[in-house]
């Protein structure tokens, strides 16, 4: 019965219906009521299916949606184990996130990358838990979610969560405490007293309507939504401007260091021949063992880049990466662990996932893939260690473009804002 609470299950009319179980139709005036969209495609017999959600299974007008509503059943520990201290800033920003949580409305919590919002959210987390109240923390990104998920289960190591995403195979369990991509949103119904969204700005989440609906439906009607980004869309920011959303910034990371820079150089075409400049800066990286994330624009890219960079430094252990790469994981998981050196990437890695200690190069900053909040975001992968605060963040490009003057100036700007509270460089 457990697995029906707050979710929505679609299976066969034909099957049993679990006693008090709230049945819907699959769909309302050719709308699916999965994932609110129209996006029909046929079957036999007049019947048809759903083909906007259908990665999460097919829903057709052959099946039902079942749900029991959510009852908020726990009984295990919910007591924060985290003993970190918050900064200054941090206390701030988590004092304005209880506010919302008792009043049940949205925040915006404008922070640069590496500003520690995680252990932002611990008091926030502890406090919902603590009213009985079921939490998920989802992300559009898989890679996002696999990191939080051990820090949580750190910081709550009493409370039992499940991850859910796309290639999971673990079974679903019901529990208090939910981490997931927001595609999974679509499975629930009215089951969450508090939403944190991380990465709210990130592909494939802004801007698509199917997933905005998810979200909506998988809340209460009177709920908590807590949004992280450190590049906020411009409907965010215009909410904030009109007043109509709460803001928290936090211009400084936890170790008290500014952003990295975009540092540019104009090049000819790399996709022929490695800059040298880039091949010099290689050079000293490799020779000092510092870890090394390649941005390129396409998949395409990935295999001459890394190909090229192997021929002139044959000693350096390195690898490619893309979001269908089905090593994906274990590749990552390499580059944390320090095995590799360098790991070429599309912007897969752009956000989301720490390396100690890492620097960063950009191979055709001005394409059109590098959006300006995706360069901020790259940059955000360097100087996140406390040891290591600061770092290399090198765009090659042909042309200079707005979109990177753009880039380099927020960061310029959240910068000042982080001076003015005592920010190092």
């Amino acid at each position: 019965m457990k697995r029906y609470y707050g979710r929505q299950i679609v299976q066969p009319k034909i099957d049993p219906i679990p006693k008090n179980a709230v049945v819907s139709p699959t769909f309302r005036q050719n709308i699916c009521q999965r994932c609110g969209q129209d996006q029909r495609a046929a079957l036999p017999n007049h019947a048809f299916y759903c083909r906007a959600c259908l990665a999460l299974g097919r829903v057709s007008t052959l099946d039902v949606l079942v749900s029991l509503p959510e009852p908020n059943l726990f009984d295990t520990p919910t007591d924060l184990t985290w003993q970190g201290q918050l900064t200054a800033q941090q206390q701030q920003v988590n004092t304005a996130l209880l506010d919302a949580l008792a009043h049940q409305r949205e925040h915006l919590v404008w922070a640069v990358t590496g500003a520690g919002k995680t252990e932002m959210l611990f008091p926030v987390i502890a406090q919902a838990l603590k009213q009985k109240q079921r939490v998920a923390v989802i992300s559009p990104r898989i890679d996002v979610i696999l990191e939080l998920a051990p820090r949580l289960q750190a910081a709550f190591a009493h409370t039992p969560q499940v991850v859910l995403y796309g290639e999971q195979k673990a079974p679903y369990t019901y529990t208090q405490l939910v981490l997931a991509t927001t595609h999974q949103m679509l499975r629930f119904v009215a089951a969450f007293d508090v939403v944190i969204i991380d990465e709210v700005d990130s592909f494939p989440f802004a801007g698509d309507a199917m997933l905005a609906f998810a979200v909506q439906k998988a809340k209460k009607p009177q709920s908590t939504v807590i949004y992280l980004t450190a590049t906020p869309t411009k409907r965010l920011q215009q909410r904030v401007k009109q007043k109509t959303l709460n803001v928290s910034y936090l211009p400084l990371r936890f170790h008290q260091h500014l952003l990295p820079e975009i540092k540019t150089a104009l090049v000819g075409n790399w996709r022929r021949r490695l800059p040298h400049q880039m091949v010099a800066q290689l050079r000293d990286l490799f020779a000092r063992a510092v870890p090394l994330l390649v941005f390129v624009p396409h998949v395409a890219d990935l295999a001459p880049v890394f190909a090229a960079i192997q021929q002139i430094f044959p000693t350096a252990a390195g690898d490619f990466v893309w979001a269908e790469d089905p090593q994906r994981v274990e590749k990552v998981q390499r580059m944390r662990s320090g095995t590799l050196h360098f790991l070429v990437t599309t912007t897969i890695l752009e956000r989301g996932v720490t390396f100690s200690g890492v620097q960063v190069m950009i191979l055709g900053a001005e394409e059109p893939i590098f959006s300006a909040s995706a360069l901020v975001q790259i940059a955000g992968r360097v100087g996140r260690d406390q040891l290591q605060p600061t770092g290399l963040v090198q765009a090659y490009l042909q042309q200079m473009t707005f979109k990177v003057m753009a880039a380099q100036r927020q960061i310029k700007q959240m910068n000042q804002r982080g001076r003015q509270l005592g920010g190092q460089r």
